[in-house]
């Protein structure tokens, strides 16, 4: 019986240590190994910037696991998914705006228009490339108010 309590503490400390280990990996990302979501709000139609802006969203959060990942037109925004406006192709780019925007619903992306900004345009959902949905006030709330999910602007 002496030589079974130091095995039996040794085996506790090391499942205490494994335990531990475990909950401190789960709380540096934040979310139990879930990375969480981005939501990317684009307010201009400013190229350059909306370049950028998709570029991350698609390439650094989305192709890295982070769930879910939205991009919310609104503003001047709106016009970067309008089917009558193509857009530039920037610099070392080989694709123009709404294309990577395709790309980003293609890989499981979702991208978003405000309804207002779209009537006050003058334009219709069907004014959009396909893909892009119309935003109501409870989903973009609800991304907003979702403490997983960072809002990053451009």
């Amino acid at each position: 019986m002496k030589h079974l309590k130091p095995a039996v503490l040794a085996l506790s400390l090391m499942l205490a240590l494994m335990v531990g280990f475990a909950t401190t990996s789960a709380q540096a990302d934040g979310h139990g190994g879930h990375k969480g979501g981005l939501f990317v709000n684009i307010t201009t139609d400013d190229t350059w910037a909306a370049t950028k802006a998709i570029m991350f969203a698609h390439q650094k959060a989305l192709k890295n696991g982070f769930k879910p990942v939205a991009i919310w037109l609104n503003v001047r925004g709106i016009y970067l998914a309008h089917k009558q406006r193509p857009s530039h192709t920037h610099g070392l780019m080989k694709s123009n705006i709404q294309d990577m925007l395709q790309a980003f619903i293609q890989d499981g992306g979702t991208v978003y228009a405000c309804q207002a900004c779209t009537k006050a345009a003058g334009l219709t959902p069907d004014s959009f490339i396909d893909g892009v949905k119309m935003g109501s006030e409870e989903l973009i709330l609800g991304l907003l108010s979702d403490p997983n999910v960072k809002t990053l602007t451009w």
